[in-house]
């Protein structure tokens, strides 16, 4: 079902990609033509005008079709200048005629040179000699540019809407693999109660038999962890309780726990403060969460080695540090064993440190990373939690 969505998703997102980059495409497209046309009828409005200006030049004499056409110029800049490059002429630009000279305006001239190509004001007399050559310079229209930035308006649109359809169909995502995490959960505790109560009559059989036995014992242990692995799995999607213990004893527990089922190859250090430490927690999961990551420090130093566990005190929060010699990983791995369904294990399913993130980060307000790691120096995972309670469920 999992595997269904995420290819449905994944079909999803690349039509939506095809479908947007498409409609960009015809955006820009139609976009170009418009502006195109829009600078081609200016330069049409502005030869127009040229030509009424070389007629009134000519004749000095305005009828009334010449003297209409110069009295709408439209909205674009205009600068008129003779063959020495003097300014003779400016409208609809925002300036005092008296300082026409000035440098400032020559700037704005410059400006305009660079937006369209002059058109020539000419005048020949009867023998064909030029005795009139001046240059229109002209800029873009306020509408035009405009234009110009439709296209980049519109484009943002479009990004916005595909970061709300990408939040949509991520929290989709997300939701549904919660529902079926909590129903495989739920369904996982169901299948193994029936035969974990018969295991539990059968351990109380046999302690009445041999009630010294370490070894009925130890089982009796595992029992109980299981017992306390499927009341958790049962209660998967409901909040659980953070109350205040000493989490120096939850590691040691958690440690002595593992230290007597694991190879004797294997060395534990344990660097913890003496005194008590209370904080926050629920000591079933945080014991699952530390379980979990030291077992992969086992898996990667396949049954020999050493594991150091660290525990620093700060002011806000704690740290626990957990150092294997191991096999180590490509930091293109660190970075995706978090996320569900991710393994590098032939028969692993991809939940335990995905799960361990959840109890920390979610039910904590705390973090869990890798801190370091490198191929054939092992690995550092980094815990931190708050010493305080901050998040309400």
């Amino acid at each position: 079902m999992i595997k269904f969505v995420q290819n449905f998703i994944g079909k999803l997102k690349n039509v939506w990609l095809f479908f947007a980059f498409a409609l960009v495409a015809l955006i820009l497209w139609n976009t170009n033509i418009l502006f195109r046309n829009l600078s081609h009828e200016e330069r049409l409005k502005m030869e127009l005008w040229a030509m009424a200006q070389e007629e009134y030049i000519q004749n000095q004499d305005l009828n009334n079709l010449t003297f209409e056409i110069l009295q709408r110029s439209g909205q674009n800049p205009m600068i008129q200048i003779n063959t020495q490059g003097k300014i003779l002429e400016i409208r609809n630009i925002n300036w005092n005629e008296k300082k026409q000279d000035s440098s400032e305006l020559y700037t704005i001239l410059e400006k305009i040179k660079k937006e369209n190509l002059p058109i020539l004001i000419q005048h020949r007399d009867t023998s064909g000699d030029l005795v009139i050559d001046q240059k229109l310079y002209y800029g873009d229209s306020r509408t035009l540019k405009k234009l110009q930035y439709y296209p980049m308006a519109l484009l943002l649109i479009i990004i916005l809407f595909g970061a709300v359809l990408y939040f949509v169909f991520k929290t989709a995502r997300i939701a549904e693999q919660n529902r079926l995490w909590v129903a495989m959960a739920k369904e996982t505790a169901h299948q193994i109660g029936t035969p974990l109560t018969s295991m539990m009559g059968w351990v109380t059989l046999m302690k009445e038999k041999h009630p010294k036995s370490i070894s009925i014992i130890e089982i009796e242990k595992d029992i109980e962890r299981l017992n306390l692995i499927t009341d958790r799995f049962s209660k998967v999607g409901s909040v659980p309780e953070l109350q205040s213990n000493d989490i120096v004893q939850a590691i040691i527990n958690t440690v002595n726990y593992l230290q007597k089922r694991s190879s004797k190859q294997i060395e534990f250090k344990l660097d913890l403060p003496k005194q008590k430490i209370s904080i926050p927690f629920n000591p079933q999961l945080i014991s699952w969460t530390l379980e979990n990551l030291i077992k992969n420090s086992i898996d990667a130093m396949k049954g020999k080695g050493f594991i150091h566990i660290i525990l620093n005190e700060f002011t806000p929060f704690i740290e626990i540090l957990i150092r294997d010699n191991g096999s180590g990983m490509k930091k293109e791995i660190a970075s995706k064993i978090f996320k569900p369904g991710f393994t590098t294990k032939p028969r692993g399913w991809g939940l335990g440190l995905s799960l361990a993130k959840r109890i920390i980060e979610d039910f904590h307000s705390g973090k869990i990373s890798v801190l370091k790691t490198a191929l054939g120096q092992g690995t550092t995972f980094q815990l931190k939690i708050n010493k305080a309670q901050l998040k309400k469920f």
